[in-house]
């Protein structure tokens, strides 16, 4: 892995004010190494750079998150800080073609090429628990999956699975799909971006500051936002699969030996009660978690919620 910083040009007021936030963030990172973020990089499949956030010590278990499709490492903050307080080492993951990680030179966003870039973190982090949400789950269970059926031992400790199973509810799916693909002409401030998220997502409270949504968003030569994600990855020959997939993700489903997490919100549109107890019956061994007033992104609805039954699998290990 390699280590990398970046640097923004600024006016001088608003250098200044950066300077004295930076210095209280040291003084409190001196007290709480925990909070220290540092960047770091992986090369995938492709020779894609992949770009992630550490969090804690890096000699102390890892566990590796990876987002949902369409978001970035940043939609795991919280978590990751929260992780590395408890003893780990977390490190947040931008997909390819997400964030900060490179765009596939090719427009490959397969499955295989998603297992791919999973193993490369896999090996850089000495076999970390896997926490997936969405499609960072479906790529776990593809890895896990394929790698058993190719008689090949598991690349991470344990997987947790954040509202993805063998099964999704296509409606649920089908919402996510039409939300990423439905601004392709961009937005033109974040104030709009920000009005088609709470459009989007009506049981969470508007946000006032859009500083966090920026993260999520690229700004084109032309003056609007984008959604922070290659549009070649919703193309319809090379992008990945859901578990819609009924059939192949089951079979993935049953050869899961190591260590299994499914965590499911209740309010969920993407992963239904009745889904969830077919998953524990192909994977007897599984654990699982049913977040309260949580939607599909269990994390960012109910943070604490959802890290308290994390750590405690993850201390079991």
């Amino acid at each position: 892995m390699r280590s990398s910083s970046g640097a923004r040009r600024t006016s001088a007021g608003t250098d200044r004010a950066l300077t004295r936030r930076s210095t209280r963030c040291r003084r409190v990172c001196l007290c709480y190494p925990w909070c220290v973020k540092q960047r770091i990089e992986c090369s995938g499949a492709n020779d894609v750079r992949l770009v992630a956030d550490a969090y804690g010590d890096p000699a102390a278990p890892a566990v590796l998150l990876l987002h949902g499709g369409g978001q970035t490492r940043h939609s795991w903050g919280g978590t990751a800080k929260a992780l590395a307080k408890e003893g780990f080492y977390a490190v947040s993951a931008d997909l390819r073609g997400h964030g900060e990680s490179d765009w596939d030179p090719t427009g490959d966003y397969s499955m295989a090429v998603m297992r791919a870039d999973a193993e490369a973190w896999c090996r850089a982090l000495h076999t970390p628990v896997l926490v997936g949400a969405s499609m960072g789950g479906i790529t776990g269970m593809w890895m896990e999956g394929t790698r058993a059926e190719e008689g090949l031992p598991p690349a991470a400790r344990a997987l947790v699975l954040v509202d993805i199973a063998h099964r999704s509810e296509a409606a649920g799916i089908q919402r996510i799909v039409e939300f990423m693909t439905g601004r392709p002409e961009g937005f033109a401030s974040l104030e709009e971006a920000a009005d088609a998220v709470a459009e989007y997502m009506p049981h969470r409270p508007r946000p006032s500051n859009t500083d966090g949504l920026a993260r999520n968003l690229r700004l084109g030569d032309d003056g609007r936002y984008r959604w922070h994600w290659d549009p070649a990855f919703m193309g319809e020959e090379r992008r990945p699969r859901t578990s819609t997939h009924v059939d192949i993700f089951v079979e993935h489903a049953r050869r899961l030996t190591l260590p299994v997490l499914l965590v499911r919100g209740r309010m969920s549109d993407v992963v239904s009660e009745e889904t969830a107890q077919e998953f524990l019956q192909i994977v007897p061994h599984a654990e699982y978690v049913d977040v309260q007033d949580a939607h599909h992104m269990v994390a960012g609805d109910r943070n604490d919620a959802f890290t308290g039954p994390v750590v405690s699998f993850l201390r079991r290990l």
